[in-house]
């Protein structure tokens, strides 16, 4: 079954060849590539029947080197070491991932079953997962949320943070104005958490491109560059300081 393997950090694609030499004999990797473009241009011209895929790579990431592919004709196993919506959604269209560091049993388990899937005849699994993955793109800076006159439309962009106020949530906004939507800050965490936003604590929700300073602590604090301070909650320190570091 021929194959390549498309990963920005070249000790993870030796690791994964070792790996496949030893325990998936049947695999043959055609070529290693160590970005979305040279992966395209693999692709296009070994025509694979199973693709390793990174998830986040500099320029171009896997979700958006796939859309690039005029036609999916092959199975895709993607690695990743940290990327926990990709994850889910992978997960949700039934595709197949393996965690950093590879694991000899994972990946052993997820080549069967990726030639068992390719016996079976192409599927739309990669198409429905780049709907839900990309299929937001055209309105992705666009909200529309109910608010108490009515809706109110925004650019995410245009959102400094939003704290909890009873089973509603009081966006703050980037002209110095607020509005006080008829959701609760869950609701609008489960809309914005993947377009730049993080819940550091049980109140508030931040723009993270709006971070001016963190000051460490228990679980620390957070200065947006309207001046607003806002605590860190001990549980979500992790999590905020993840996100803070790939900025």
């Amino acid at each position: 079954m021929k194959a390549i393997i498309v990963d920005d950090e070249k000790h993870c694609r030796d690791v994964l060849i070792l790996l496949l030499k030893s325990h998936c004999p049947q695999i043959e990797v055609m070529e290693s590539c160590e970005d979305g473009k040279s992966g395209l241009a693999a692709i296009e011209k070994h025509q694979p029947k199973l693709v390793f895929l990174d998830i986040e790579m500099p320029g171009m990431n896997g979700f958006e080197m796939l859309e690039a592919v005029p036609e999916n004709r092959f199975e895709v196993i993607f690695t990743t070491a940290y990327d926990e919506y990709a994850i889910k959604a992978i997960r949700h269209n039934a595709l197949d991932y393996i965690l950093k560091p590879v694991d000899e049993d994972e990946l052993m388990q997820a080549v069967k079953r990726a030639e068992e899937q390719n016996a079976a005849g192409p599927s739309d699994k990669i198409v429905q997962l780049l709907r839900q993955m990309g299929g937001k793109k055209k309105n992705e800076d666009r909200i529309a949320l109910s608010s108490l006159e009515g809706f109110l439309v925004l650019n995410t962009d245009e959102i400094y943070y939003c704290e909890s106020d009873g089973g509603y949530t009081k966006f703050f906004l980037n002209n110095g104005k607020s509005s006080l939507i008829s959701k609760t800050l869950k609701e609008v965490e489960d809309v914005l958490e993947n377009r730049g936003f993080c819940r550091v604590h049980h109140s508030f929700l931040i723009n993270i491109k709006y971070v001016q300073k963190y000051i460490r602590g228990d679980g620390g604090e957070v200065i947006m560059v309207n001046g607003k301070n806002i605590p860190v909650s001990r549980n979500k320190k992790q999590d905020f300081l993840g996100l803070l570091e790939k900025i």
